[in-house]
C-alpha cells in the first residue's frame, strides 16, 4: 500500500497537517509505504491552460516541483489532501495543486489513473458550524470520482484554536486512525465517508 499526503497548509504546525500525519502515521505502523509533501516548501505554478496535457502529452508540460507529486499521485493506492480554510475554500497552494491534476484526465476526461483509488480530504476551519463550509469537499469529490476513486474519506476539524492543537481532539484523532485503518483494508464498495 502506497499513500502520498499532500500538504496545503502554509504552517508546518498546522491542524490539517497535524491530522494528515495522524492519519500517515497509523498507516505506516500498520505497513504501508508513506509519501509526504508540503506544498508551501515547493516551487510551482499552477495550470497554465495551455492543453498540452490533452493535445500533445499524457502528463503536464510543466517541470517544476509539482512533476514529482503528480508521479507519485499516480503510483500511489491512496492520497490524502490536507487544507485549511482559506475565505470559505482551499489554500492558494493546494488549489494551485489540484488545478494542475487536470493533467491526470485523457481528452475525453476519462482517467489516465488506475481505478480503485482511495482519498482522504482533510479540511481545518476556525468557524465553530460545520454546517458553513459544507460544500468545499462535494466539489473536489466530484472530480475525484472522476479520476476513479472509489473510497473517499472526509474529516473536518472546527472551532478557533490555535495551530497544532489536534492533541485537544481526541475525537478527531480517532477518526483519523480509523481513516487509516479503513484505507488499509478497503472494502470493494464504493463510498464517501464523513467522518
Amino acid at each position: 500500500m502506497k499513500i502520498v499526503a499532500i500538504l496545503g497548509s502554509p504552517r508546518s504546525k498546522s491542524n490539517s497537517t497535524a491530522l494528515a500525519r495522524k492519519i500517515v502515521e497509523r498507516a505506516g505502523n500498520l505497513g504501508a509505504e508513506t509519501q509526504e509533501f508540503a506544498l508551501n516548501k515547493l516551487q510551482f505554478k499552477g495550470c497554465q491552460a495551455c492543453e498540452a496535457c490533452k493535445t500533445k502529452l499524457d502528463h503536464c508540460v510543466l517541470k517544476d516541483d509539482l512533476t514529482p507529486i503528480l508521479e507519485a499521485v499516480k503510483e500511489a493506492d491512496a492520497i490524502i489532501m490536507a487544507s485549511p480554510n482559506y475565505f470559505g475554500e482551499v489554500s492558494g497552494q493546494f488549489k494551485s495543486f489540484f488545478d494542475r491534476t487536470y493533467s491526470l484526465l485523457n481528452p475525453d476526461f476519462s482517467s489516465r489513473l488506475k481505478p480503485g483509488k482511495s482519498s482522504v480530504f482533510i479540511f481545518a476551519q476556525g468557524q465553530p458550524n460545520l454546517n458553513l463550509y459544507a460544500d468545499v469537499h462535494p466539489r473536489y469529490e466530484m472530480w475525484l470520482n472522476r479520476y476513479g476513486f472509489a473510497h473517499n474519506y472526509l474529516l473536518r476539524m472546527n472551532g478557533p484554536r490555535p495551530a497544532d492543537s489536534v492533541a485537544q481532539r481526541p475525537d478527531l484523532i480517532t477518526q483519523a486512525e480509523e481513516i487509516a485503518n479503513n484505507l488499509m483494508s478497503p472494502s470493494m464498495e464504493p463510498r464517501a465517508d464523513k467522518f
